[in-house]
This record gives structure tokens, C-alpha cells and sequence, in this order.
């Protein structure tokens, strides 16, 4: 992988839906082939029993893919999701998650990468698997 600094923030904004934008995500940083996004806690997140929803914990690593793979690929090229897998392991409640993705191959036509979620320093609550066409 041979990635360059990136604009997340230009990414985010112009390539990703306004309800992706909604959940607030902050790009903490970006490497080659790496990402740590935060998702910030959200009562408008809660799902019955006021745990954050699976729904928004895989848009946030599905995103944080993206960003990801756009600082190992010098820049944002156009790719889509193939396959997301995610396993929930415990609930988060009035926490911000953070999203720390891993490029683990970089092909010229697939990305593969892993996203571990976790809060208050490092404990897991969520780990997904991705696979991307790369379009472009």
C-alpha cells in the first residue's frame, strides 16, 4: 500500500449520504490502509432499551472502510461494498464508539479489511469483516 494524507472531512461530504453524515462520525485519523473514526453516543442512535443500534454501529464501519482504503489508495476512488459481516458482543450505552479499521489487502479490483468498535479504551463491542470493489 502506498497511500498519502487525505482529506476525510472532503470524502465524507462528498461522497456519502446525508444520513450517513447524520451520525456525526469524526475522522480521528487516517493511515496507509488504516482509519480510527469516533461515532459519538446519540440518544437519536438508541434503539428500545436505549442501546446504540446495530444499524448505525455498521454504517459507521462500513464508512470508516472507505476512508481507510482512500488513504491507501492516495486519495478517494470510486468502490462499493461487496460483503460487510459484523458480530455484535455487547451493548453500548451513553458511550462513544470508536471505529479502528485495518486494510488487510489491497488489490487492484477487491479491498479486504477488519473494523473492531470498541469503547472506553479498547473494550469490544462490535467486529465486522468487509470486503470492496474497487470501481475506479
Amino acid at each position: 500500500m502506498s497511500g498519502v494524507t487525505v482529506k476525510p472531512e472532503e470524502i465524507l461530504r462528498a461522497n456519502f449520504a446525508p444520513w450517513v453524515l447524520d451520525l456525526g462520525l469524526v475522522v480521528e485519523e487516517v493511515g496507509d490502509g488504516t482509519a480510527v473514526l469516533r461515532l459519538p453516543w446519540s440518544d437519536r442512535l438508541a434503539r428500545e432499551g436505549g442501546a446504540m443500534s446495530g444499524q448505525a454501529l455498521m454504517a459507521a464501519a462500513d464508512t470508516a472502510v472507505v476512508i481507510a482504503v482512500s488513504g491507501a489508495k492516495s486519495g478517494f476512488v470510486p468502490m462499493t461494498t461487496v460483503q460487510l459481516n459484523t458480530s455484535f458482543q455487547r451493548p453500548v450505552i451513553g458511550r462513544d464508539v470508536m471505529v479502528n479499521v485495518e486494510v488487510t489487502k489491497l488489490g487492484r479490483t477487491l479491498a479486504f479489511a477488519e473494523i473492531d468498535l470498541t469503547v472506553d479504551g479498547g473494550t469490544t463491542v462490535a467486529h465486522a469483516s468487509a470486503v470492496y470493489a474497487i470501481i475506479g
